[in-house]
């Protein structure tokens, strides 16, 4: 049988794919084609963190591997032969015959990950609490926020030093090497979560109060409940700003205390270690071995805070 409600020459209604998307999702795109800077920083971003994760496979040498290194190869300037083994090198080598280009993929790779780590740490620390004083209020809201207000009065960067000194000196002596950059990573995270439990616990303030969590709390939904499944994803947006923008402040927080001495260790050096080696030597005419790990440096936070102000203009809804 044929059926009668529709003309055989009916038109055929066909989904249009685009329309599956989320609307906000094509918009993010279409903004972010539309900025150079946004294209550029994330390219360069995504460029260095490729080139960090594959670093076995990208640098001509294993800079750490002592068996591989010649001591006579030491101070060899960028794309000149050496005097004595005639070898060359891209960026040249530092006083124990290190390749600098490999050592900064390597060095990358420490820094990516206690910067994205820390920021890991930071930013779940953070939301936690600001929803607990949002959503709370009472005693605990006051707490914490006092906590909060006390450690703003300090540098991040002190913060992060006195927790990591009390952390290493209460770690055991054979463990220290070891737990450096989980202490590190500790240290800056537990400096950073500030940012996030205010912008959270001001959003969670704003998102109590509508309908949508009234009804929740009618329907019998516990207040774990309604914080995680119901709160927490209408606070994500400026979360997620923060934590861009937290990135490049954590890495170069990183770099700091490395510079200090008081960071990565020299088994495991960051872009921190090599820039405080190479200032050894800075007057002494290597320039190399401090000039390219800190133009890496600040071509990666450069290129990461971009991309973060560029994030926090695109989902600013006054803006577009």
């Amino acid at each position: 049988m044929t059926d009668q409600s529709m003309p055989p020459d009916a038109p055929i209604a066909v989904k249009d794919p685009s329309r599956l998307s989320l609307w906000w999702q094509s918009d993010f795109m279409y903004t972010f084609k539309r900025s150079p800077v946004a294209v550029v920083s994330f390219a360069v971003v995504a460029l260095m963190v490729l080139a960090a994760v594959f670093a076995p496979l990208i640098a001509p040498y294993n800079p750490f591997d002592p068996a591989s290194l010649n001591l006579m190869n030491g101070f060899s300037a960028p794309m000149t032969p050496n005097a004595f083994t005639g070898d060359t090198f891209w960026l040249g080598t530092d006083d124990q015959g290190r390749d600098v280009f490999s050592t900064i993929l390597y060095g990358m790779r420490i820094s990516l990950f206690v910067g994205a780590a820390a920021v890991l740490f930071a930013m779940v620390l953070g939301i936690t609490l600001g929803l607990l004083a949002g959503y709370l209020g009472g005693w605990t809201e006051t707490i914490i926020m006092r906590v909060a207000d006390v450690q703003l009065t300090f540098p991040a960067i002190l913060v992060a030093m006195l927790i990591f000194g009390i952390a290493k000196g209460i770690t055991p002596v054979e463990y220290r090497d070891q737990m450096a950059i989980w202490v590190l990573i500790i240290a800056i995270g537990l400096s950073d979560w500030v940012q996030f439990a205010r912008v959270v616990r001001g959003a969670t303030l704003v998102e109590k109060n509508k309908e949508y969590v009234q009804a929740a709390r009618l329907i019998g939904r516990t207040s774990p409940a309604i914080m995680l499944k119901h709160i927490l994803p209408n606070v994500l947006s400026p979360v997620l700003v923060i934590a861009t923008i937290s990135l490049a402040l954590a890495i170069i927080a990183e770099a700091t205390l490395s510079f200090l001495g008081v960071g990565a260790p020299p088994t495991q050096p960051s872009l921190g270690t090599l820039i405080r080696i190479g200032q050894g030597f800075l007057f002494s005419g290597e320039w190399w071995i401090l000039l390219f790990p800190a133009m890496t440096l600040l071509a990666l936070a450069l290129s990461v805070n971009l991309l973060g102000d560029w994030l926090r203009d695109a989902l600013n809804p006054r803006l577009r």
